[in-house]
């Protein structure tokens, strides 16, 4: 059961980055996220509802929520759906990938957690992933603005769903349950996008082609509520540390997706590169017992 649930993300989560990309068109970028969003809080509101596990929270604790949303369930997604532009999706699921090195530092940050002496050698190799990744373009005689702008979105997106992982660590230190903060979270991230659609003047119409309404729903239904459930049922079956090496494997499945359908080329310094990146991330995740025990965060971020 434990290796289905555990392919089952990798799969799901492997392949929303293709699915980002599909909805790429007339509906605007703020207007296609508080859809998907809106759909799955509706969706996890539901099913809390039914099974009576819905949870009620302090007015400070949905502020909390509120940010939680802006963090991973809006600005990030709005950085992400706009990258998809300028890259391919499976070379923005390797720069995600390096989200384990961002939520290292925020936990020092906001936790006082100790760092892992396998920060410094793990940021390393992510920096040369990344460079080498990109060298082909890079080592252009002109570099393509749109390259940058396309790398520096999927960072910021990737710092910010690590800013997200934060407010979920005190949601968890208070004893909050995390399926209702995350509803709660989803619904707030959609009022956001909403509102910002509002403000651009956007169309809420919906471009009722196979292609984006099928993403539409795919990314509601299994990249956000199937694709979650699963992955914290995972994390109380085997424990957060081992569930997390899910985020090693999908990035593989984003750019065999890649390679297929947005005709992604592969050059010896992608692979070098693509090696380094996931190699510096298992690096981060490996624990020695005797660093178990020390770093445990504490309820700094109140």
């Amino acid at each position: 059961m434990n290796a289905l649930l555990y392919i089952s993300v990798i799969l799901i989560w492997g392949t929303t980055w293709f699915a980002i990309y599909l909805q790429q068109g007339e509906v605007a970028i703020t207007v296609s996220i508080f859809y998907r969003f809106l759909l799955a809080s509706l969706l996890m509101l539901a099913a809390l509802l039914i099974t009576r596990r819905l949870r009620k929270l302090a007015f400070k604790d949905h502020l909390f929520c509120v940010a939680q949303g802006c963090c991973v369930f809006a600005f990030n997604f709005y950085c992400f759906y706009h990258a998809a532009a300028y890259i391919s999706s499976g070379l923005e699921s390797v720069i995600f990938s390096m989200a384990v090195l961002f939520n290292a530092f925020n936990g020092m940050l906001f936790f006082r957690q100790k760092l892992s002496p396998a920060l410094i050698p793990a940021s390393i190799l992510g920096l040369a992933g990344i460079v080498m990744l990109f060298w082909h373009d890079l080592s252009a005689t002109h570099v393509a603005p749109e390259l940058l702008k396309g790398v520096g979105l999927s960072l910021l997106g990737t710092y910010g769903f690590s800013l997200g992982n934060m407010i979920s660590t005190r949601h968890k230190l208070h004893g909050l349950d995390l399926m209702s903060t995350n509803t709660y979270a989803m619904g707030y991230g959609a009022a956001v996008m909403a509102l910002l659609s509002l403000a651009q003047g956007a169309s809420f119409a919906i471009e009722w082609t196979p292609a984006y309404t099928g993403s539409l729903i795919y990314l509601a239904v299994f990249g956000s509520v199937l694709g979650f459930g699963i992955y914290f049922s995972l994390v109380g079956r085997i424990g957060a540390s081992q569930a997390a090496y899910s985020t090693l494997l999908f990035p593989l499945v984003a750019l065999t997706v890649s390679t297929f359908y947005e005709g992604y080329q592969w050059h010896t310094n992608a692979v070098i590169g693509l090696i380094l990146i996931l190699f510096g991330n298992l690096v981060m995740f490996y624990r020695p017992k005797w660093l178990t025990q020390r770093g445990k965060p504490t309820a700094a971020l109140n």
